[in-house]
């Protein structure tokens, strides 16, 4: 069945409200807005278009795992699991709150979507090794989707996992790679130069894709399942850090920074929220 690409479109907007109302909510907390914005269309692409979470549920062997490597996008994981009917809408208001399901980084926390738990980098594609490797011993037909940075390709144990899972031919794991050119204390090329990254990636053993990170149909089609895939696949999504919002859009102070009113009632006009 062709896909409804312009749905999809339609839930990563609402995704990036979802992140917006959150940021606001953390008051005089910075949020880490600009990484997750990025990974809009991605998320929405994961949840409305390609895994099967909604189908099956949370509480099915059977479904797919979506794990949140870049931790600091906790933004974008639970606004998608909020646009997803996974996770309770009310449950934005307690963002960052003292004893809140919603921190900073995700906390595991299964019956609202939260696979795993996540912070510092370099994690998560090994979990989803891991976890790979499980649901092929148990004989499952399902897949694994691990939502990395770029800068976060900088941690060795990324390349330890890339290396594990093409030798164990984890055709059911797809790692998904956010590039937007920016990390914590700046560009990517500026601190650690990944030079070709999906060389590097292609020489481990997996088969690549580059698309941009921000066309539902090319997203889509990058992540659709294929009969004869025998590897593991890396998605490489060309991004901007602090999409949708022009005052983020490539402007690293958002990776941690603090939405005000004036922020929050311009970026609900941008997305079309505002009046």
């Amino acid at each position: 069945m062709e896909q409804d690409y312009s749905a999809i479109e339609e839930h990563a907007r609402r995704i990036r409200k979802h992140i917006l109302d959150m940021g606001k909510h953390a008051g005089g907390h910075a949020a880490h807005m600009g990484g997750a914005l990025s990974i809009a269309d991605a998320v929405a692409a994961l949840y409305f278009g390609v895994a099967n979470l909604r189908e099956k549920g949370m509480g099915s062997p059977e479904r797919d795992r979506i794990i949140l490597s870049k931790g600091h996008a906790s933004l974008g994981l639970y606004a998608s699991l909020v646009e997803a009917g996974i996770m309770d809408e009310g449950l934005k208001e307690t963002f960052e709150d003292d004893n809140s399901d919603l921190l900073g980084h995700p906390v595991r926390n299964r019956a609202l979507g939260i696979e795993f738990t996540n912070g510092s980098l370099g994690m998560g594609l090994s979990l989803g090794t891991g976890v790979a490797i499980a649901c092929r011993k148990k004989k499952l037909a399902n897949r694994v989707f691990v939502i990395m940075g770029d800068g976060e390709c900088n941690e060795g144990s990324v390349w330890e996992a890339f290396m594990a899972a093409a030798h164990f031919k984890l055709d059911n794991l797809v790692a998904l790679v956010d590039c937007n050119g920016f990390q914590l204390s700046g560009a990517t090329d500026e601190v650690m130069p990944l030079g070709d990254l999906e060389g590097k990636i292609r020489a481990f053993g997996w088969e690549v894709e580059r698309v941009d990170g921000h066309d539902a149909r090319a997203l889509c089609g990058a992540l659709a399942p294929k009969a004869d895939r025998s590897r593991p696949l890396a998605v490489l999504m060309d991004t901007v850090k602090g999409k949708g919002l022009s005052f983020a859009e490539n402007d690293n102070a958002w990776h941690h920074a603090v939405v005000t009113q004036k922020f929050y009632e311009q970026g609900l006009r941008e997305l079309g929220f505002g009046e």
